[in-house]
């Protein structure tokens, strides 16, 4: 499916419990290629999560299996074991800490899901078609 703006296996690194929130966690993972960089608020009580653990993640524009915005055709989220959707709001650069080199420019999304927040870091190449006011769904599956 090309509607797929992320889709990708993360590792989970942190899972911390002392978010502001109740029974709102925030993960800290990367991807399994080290490409992408992730906090992500979930909801512990619903999805716990783990240090060690790999989830696939994939952010959709539609939960539709053919892409499509209509119809009755099964959804993506029989697939998967935790959804959200929302909204990216912000969009930005910023240089890598660990490498000097010019070309260390990396592209950071901010996605609010009704107050969970994802912060998402990545390759311009590989951040291409995410734009600002984009509504997107975030599905989560243990692996």
């Amino acid at each position: 499916m090309d509607n797929f703006f992320f889709d990708e296996i993360v590792d989970v690194i942190k899972f911390d419990n002392q978010v502001v929130y109740d029974k709102v966690s925030r993960m800290v993972g990367e991807s399994e290629d080290r490409d992408f960089y992730l906090e992500l608020d979930v909801h512990s009580e619903l999805y716990p999560m783990h240090p060690g653990n790999k989830y696939r993640m994939v952010m959709p524009d539609t939960l539709r299996m053919d892409g499509t915005a209509e119809g009755e055709e099964k959804s993506l989220a029989d697939k998967f074991e935790y959804v959200m959707h929302g909204l990216l709001y912000k969009m930005s650069e910023a240089k890598d800490k660990h490498i000097e080199s010019s070309n260390d420019i990396k592209i950071v999304v901010y996605i609010s899901f009704g107050g969970l927040q994802l912060m998402l870091k990545g390759e311009l190449m590989k951040m291409n078609k995410f734009s600002v006011d984009q509504r997107l769904f975030l599905l989560l599956r243990k692996i």
